[in-house]
């Protein structure tokens, strides 16, 4: 009887397995053969050639501002950002989209300051851990490449369970099948076309994944059971007296005075200032960005970003919170139970409640490209640690072009079944989205401080920058294990998911290396000189001959050493305007707006209801357009370029240019037939 019971708790697959092949295999292929066209037809068309390391790794460090914004948005739009989003908005109430989204755009907009210092003081670096070599040797080096690929690793399991865990829901299809076929397409196009093929991947993911929500953000309304924004605040009313939610002002969901909600934003932004320092794909966009792109880029897609957790994780979480007790919704007569929100079904059951299985097909998809694009980035970060970090570091030092090339194509495939293999490992031991959307904090957050300081504080000691964050994971860990113990009796699974002990490990995690690194700096002190890392020769030079640099290349060098000099005023006064915009973004998104809301005991009427879904609902359609309209705008130059080049029929050019790549952007780019290390 209790085996039947728990049966009849499965929600029936709406669609059937062949449609979850199709998207995760045929769909994830076709795009990876565009792509695979589109930097062949770039290569021949604008010189971008990703057989040379510095195309494949940084796009020349020539992306415009709109493929900044909009990579940085699909940096971001994990499928765990709406996934997670909904869950925290079903489980909390209002107050919990908000603090998901106020987790991320301060930081997002604050490696924007991170990005121009790199601009400014190490411009031909390709990773940050090139820079942490630099300043502090091979040992900070070895230290600082464990925490990355700690950082990497996580956040790609997080993504794969989440994502697997729907399409399992959707499609019936086997969850492994999914979590080993989901980065196959993704691995395919990352390993031709680099870089760049991660760029433009994000931008047609991003805008897709945008028309979709944004379809969502209307169709949701024709639903006769909700009608109005109005209605629905009576549904998620009504759900709060029938469930009221301990910790909640008056136990409602239309709160933003709420326990569960204030810790998981403490938790949250705490977490993704981790997995955004430590995240190197985000170090590589922003140093595949030219000079002028870096700020805007990030300014305009953090702030832009906010949009989607918050409005679809409200919108979302309020119609499956108001019509769980109605006919029409999956799991009717019973609520979700904690098994199928913890795995992130809320937006698929919300998908599935107002537009069927034409919803159904559009969480696959969006789930599908969330995790793909993001998981784009992953991959390449981590080839590249695998590639300039390990095998040109300490391999094979005087590395050729070529060689770096095939490394980078090693670790694409490497890290791509790594992962796989190790988020199956998580699910078979009882692993799943919720439990690390909690506690991831506790492991990427020991470099935030120490890793910041390495790119902006010139005291900060060698032994300070290697201790300091070994320490922090340490404490970190102890009080994440220790809290789950005094608070629950038993150190598992389940405990060490629950949300005090890993608000109370990130917290430690992230902070107790701050006095670490000035206690053990006080004892001695640096003085580190920035022009050293101005004096590191780290890009691949353009050299037709495999002996002395050509006229060409030194011409070439001599014009990027000049170009630097002559933007070192114009970076600084970037520099200045990204922190700026970093604190007002913090102090306007997590301290001005929500803070005040939350003393304030306030619970929403229908009216301040329907003006924060309104507000909410412009803010995401102007992220569309920027997403999708902006990088088209700012890259029309290429665009002509492209266009004008198939039309007469030109082939690709074999030429050092100086002049840029067409972007619109006063960058230098090169195009030749070798190149080597300076």
């Amino acid at each position: 009887m209790e085996m039947r019971d728990e049966a009849a708790l499965v929600v029936e697959p709406p669609l059937s397995q062949a449609v979850g092949y199709i998207v995760v295999v045929l769909v994830g292929f076709i795009i990876a053969f565009l792509m695979i066209l589109v930097t062949q037809l770039l290569k021949r068309t604008s010189g971008e050639d990703n057989t040379k390391t510095e195309m494949f790794m940084t796009a020349n460090r020539s992306v415009t501002t709109g493929l900044t914004a909009s990579a940085v948005v699909s940096s971001w739009l994990w499928s765990t950002a709406m996934l997670g989003s909904t869950l925290v908005g079903y489980v909390n109430g209002v107050s919990g989209p908000f603090w998901f989204a106020a987790g991320c755009s301060p930081m997002i907009v604050f490696f924007a300051v991170l990005g121009i210092s790199c601009k400014r003081k190490i411009p031909e670096a390709h990773t940050l851990l090139e820079i942490v070599r630099i300043r502090y040797g091979k040992s900070a080096h070895i230290v600082y490449m464990a925490l990355c690929l700690i950082n990497n690793l996580i956040a790609v399991a997080n993504m794969i369970l989440g994502a697997s865990a729907v399409i399992t829901a959707m499609t019936g299809m086997h969850i492994i099948a999914a979590t080993f076929l989901l980065p196959a397409g993704v691995a395919m196009y990352t390993f031709f076309g680099g870089i760049k093929a991660t760029f433009l991947t994000d931008y047609l993911h991003t805008f897709i994944i945008m028309i979709i929500l944004c379809y969502f953000s209307i169709k949701a309304f024709t639903l006769e059971e909700v009608g109005s924004m109005s209605n629905l605040f009576e549904l998620v009313k009504a759900a709060g007296e029938r469930s009221p939610v301990a910790g909640n002002e008056g136990g409602s969901y239309l709160t933003m005075t709420s326990k569960g909600g204030i810790l998981f934003g403490i938790l949250h932004i705490c977490a993704n200032f981790g997995l955004v320092i430590m995240d190197t794909s985000f170090f590589q966009k922003s140093f595949s960005a030219s000079p002028k792109a870096v700020v805007p880029g990030y300014v305009i897609g953090g702030i832009a970003y906010f949009a989607i957790p918050w409005f679809i994780g409200t919108l979302a979480s309020s119609v499956v919170l108001g019509l769980e007790d109605n006919p029409i919704f999956p799991t009717y007569p019973r609520r979700m139970s904690s098994t199928e929100v913890s795995n992130g079904l809320v937006l698929p059951y919300f998908a599935m409640t107002v537009a069927g299985k034409g919803g159904a097909v559009g969480i696959l998809l969006i789930t599908f490209m969330a995790v793909t694009s993001t998981l784009s980035a992953q991959i390449i970060a981590v080839s590249s640690i695998i590639s300039f970090d390990i095998y040109r570091t300490y391999l094979k030092p005087q590395a050729l072009d070529v060689d770096i090339i095939r490394w980078c194509h090693y670790g694409v495939i490497f890290f791509a079944l790594f992962a796989s293999g190790f988020s199956t490992m998580l699910h078979y031991v009882g692993i799943d989205l919720g439990w690390t959307l909690y506690m991831l904090g506790v492991l990427t957050c020991p470099g935030i401080f120490p890793t910041t300081f390495t790119i902006l504080w010139r005291r900060q000691s060698k032994a300070a920058a290697i201790i300091s964050p070994l320490l922090g994971m340490a404490t970190g860990i102890a009080v994440w294990l220790g809290s789950a113990y005094a608070l629950y009796g038993e150190v598992t699974i389940v405990t060490t998911g629950m949300t005090y002990p890993c608000v109370y490990g990130t917290v430690a995690s992230a902070f107790s290396p701050l006095p670490y690194t000035f206690i053990i700096t006080l004892f001695k002190p640096e003085d580190f000189d920035w022009s050293r890392f101005r004096g590191e020769k780290l890009a691949f030079e353009v050299d037709h001959h495999a002996g002395p640099r050509s006229a060409e290349a030194a011409a070439l060098e001599e014009e990027l050493d000049h170009a630097n000099l002559r933007d070192q005023p114009h970076l600084k006064r970037w520099g200045r305007i990204a922190g700026i915009w970093a604190l007002a973004t913090f102090l306007g998104h997590w301290v001005l707006w929500p803070l005040p809301m939350y003393a304030s005991k306030y619970i929403f009427n229908s009216g301040f209801y329907t003006a924060w879904l309104i507000v909410g609902a412009i803010w995401l359609w102007i992220t569309l357009l920027i997403v999708g309209l902006y990088p088209i705008i700012d890259g029309r130059a290429q665009l002509w370029e492209v266009w004008t080049a198939i039309r007469e029929g030109k082939v690709s050019r074999s030429s050092v240019s100086i002049s840029g790549s067409g972007t619109g952007d006063d960058t230098p780019s090169t195009t030749a037939s070798d190149e080597k290390p300076r």
